[in-house]
This record gives structure tokens, C-alpha cells and sequence, in this order.
């Protein structure tokens, strides 16, 4: 789950224990086109107040109508289907006649968010039960592999840090890259066996480790939800751990520098650790999309940007111009 969607369930902790009656909707189908991913929540409060959102503003306006009016979750939890027909997807504004099915449940103590909410800030996955006919819910120890399901009796859903960087190198760079990565729902862990520069280090809700980078990547046995970047520039932390990370299952392995230092780092790990081209294909160097960044906040989102393109599988089109505008050195 995204830290977007942990911010809506906060909200509605909060909105709750003031004494406002409110309702939780999770979006758990979608035809065609639809705005916002299934696992999606919004949160209505009973004044008509929104956190969160199921399509960019416009099935919202009718959640608003239908709080105001009391007709959501009057007797209990409640399946609802937005979109079906083209006179319905052009009332909501769906694009391309999207369609979503919303599950709906009424915030109360049985809902468990407060203790959810616990668990995720210690770092636990947790898969969080709700019984379709009463609201109630139940929490387990879940994986970051899996799906959320709604099944005839449940809604089973996932919470946690379902994605993991790995940064080597805590220098300036990393403080905006680990940022804005926590911002995107990754658990963070940045490593750095440098005093002058892991004492320094201090991001809110990123791990800091002074372990040797290559002990870090076989430790952290990388799967299908980690990447990871390297910024140090210095090949004895960065080249180790590049080796073991180009052999792992990371979806994302990249390392800073120019076209003529990632060049030499190719030739590095072929001669001295007898890597071959196709293992090296996996290594995105330059790393970033090139998008003129020159500033360490600039080239963090530029890194952030092609790392969020291989998540989905999008691929990024070469510039006609191949000359470098991204200044890494």
C-alpha cells in the first residue's frame, strides 16, 4: 500500500475518534480505463468531507451526496458498482467508460485501523480480514506478494511497505532520494559503511546500516518489489554490491555516473568479476530518465521517475538527442 493510502486511513482514525461517522470505500474491481489502481481508498466523512480518492474527484461528488443524504452503508458494509453504462461513465467523467466496483464498510471499533495503522509503522505486512456481513475485521501477518481479494464472505486486503530501496551511499543525494522514495510507499534502507557520511544521515522512516554494501544485497535477498541504486561513486562499495545486485531478482538495479564512468564500470565488473553483457543489460546507467536535472533534488525525482517506468512496465523512449543533459559526474 502507498503511503497516499495510509494517510487516508489516518484521516479517518482521526475523523472517528472525534466523533464524526464515516465510511471507508476500497476500489476492488475495474473495467476499461480507470483513474486510480484496485487496493485505492477513499474515506467520507458524514458532513461530506473526502480523504483519499476512487477516480479524480468524480465519483466522489455522488459518495458526497449519498453521505450527506445517509444512504451509504445504512444497514452495513455495501457493494457498488459505478459505471456500467455509457450514460453512467459519461455522468461520472470515467474515462474511456471505465468502471469500478467499490467496497464500502462503516468505520467503526470492529474496523481495527487504529491497530492496523500500529502494525505498518513498525514495518509489519498485514493482511486485514473484513467480514462482509458484520464489518468486522481481523489482522494477520501478510506478505508483500499478496493480492487484495473479495471473495463472497470477505474483503481481504494487504497493508505494509510492499516495495524496498536499497540506496548505497548516504551523501547528499540520498537524503532527497530516500524522501521522496518513503513518500512512494518504499521501505527504505540506505547503506553506508562511512562514518563521515552514515553520521550524518538522518531521514525520517529510512533504515540506516554501516554494513559492507555486497553483505547488504545478499542479506536483504532482493525479490520482485526491490531496487537498487547505487550513489557513492566509489567503486569499492559500489561494484560489489552491483555484482550481487545484477543477479538477484531486483526489478530495478542502477548506479550513478556518466556515460564515460558507467562505461568503465561495465568494463570493471566483466574483467575483474567476470560478469557478461546480458546480466550488465540490467544495470541503468545513467541513472534517471533525462529530463535536464542538474540539482541533487532534481536527479532524485529523475531517478525516482524511470524506477516508477519499470514498476509498471512502461518503457521510456530514447530522446531523438542522445547527448547527456543530466549532469552526473
Amino acid at each position: 500500500m502507498d503511503n497516499f493510502d495510509l494517510a487516508v486511513l489516518r484521516q479517518a482514525v482521526q475523523w472517528t475518534e472525534s466523533g464524526h461517522r464515516a465510511v471507508l470505500g476500497t476500489v476492488t474491481r475495474t473495467w476499461g480505463s480507470a483513474p486510480r489502481p484496485i487496493g485505492s481508498n477513499v474515506v467520507i466523512r458524514d458532513d461530506g468531507q473526502v480523504a483519499g480518492s476512487v477516480s479524480g474527484g468524480c465519483i466522489e461528488e455522488e459518495l458526497i451526496v449519498r453521505m450527506r443524504a445517509g444512504t451509504i452503508c445504512a444497514s452495513g458494509c455495501e457493494l457498488t458498482v459505478f459505471g456500467v453504462t455509457s450514460d453512467e461513465a459519461n455522468k461520472f467523467g470515467l474515462p474511456c467508460g471505465g468502471t469500478l466496483e467499490i467496497f464500502f464498510e462503516p468505520i467503526a471499533a470492529a474496523t481495527q485501523l487504529p491497530a492496523l495503522l500500529e502494525r505498518v509503522a513498525m514495518g509489519r505486512v498485514t493482511q486485514r480480514r473484513v467480514a462482509r456481513t458484520t464489518g468486522a475485521a481481523t489482522l494477520s501477518d501478510g506478505a508483500a506478494s499478496d493480492v487484495l481479494a473479495l471473495t463472497e464472505d470477505a474483503l481481504v486486503a494487504t497493508f505494509g511497505p510492499a516495495w524496498r530501496l536499497l540506496i548505497i551511499g548516504a551523501g547528499q543525494m540520498t537524503t532527497y532520494l530516500a524522501d521522496m522514495a518513503s513518500a512512494l510507499g518504499y521501505s527504505v534502507i540506505v547503506c553506508d559503511p562511512r562514518s563521515e557520511y552514515a553520521d550524518g544521515f538522518d531521514v525520517s522512516g529510512a533504515k540506516l546500516t554501516r554494513e559492507m554494501p555486497d553483505d547488504v544485497v545478499r542479506e536483504l535477498t532482493p525479490d520482485a518489489h526491490t531496487a537498487i541504486v547505487a550513489l557513492t561513486h566509489d567503486p569499492k562499495l559500489d561494484d560489489m554490491a552491483l555484482m550481487e545486485a545484477l543477479v538477484s531478482n531486483a526489478f530495478y538495479v542502477g548506479a550513478i555516473g556518466s556515460r564515460i564512468n558507467h562505461a568503465k564500470r561495465r568494463a570493471r565488473l566483466i574483467e575483474h568479476f567476470g560478469m557478461t553483457h546480458a546480466q550488465l543489460d540490467r544495470l541503468h546507467g545513467p541513472i534517471g530518465i533525462k529530463n535536464g536535472a542538474r540539482t541533487p533534488p532534481e536527479i532524485a525525482v529523475s531517478i525516482l521517475a524511470e524506477l516508477t517506468a519499470v514498476r509498471y512496465g512502461y518503457r521510456i523512449p530514447k530522446p531523438v538527442l542522445e547527448a547527456e543533459k543530466t549532469v552526473q559526474i
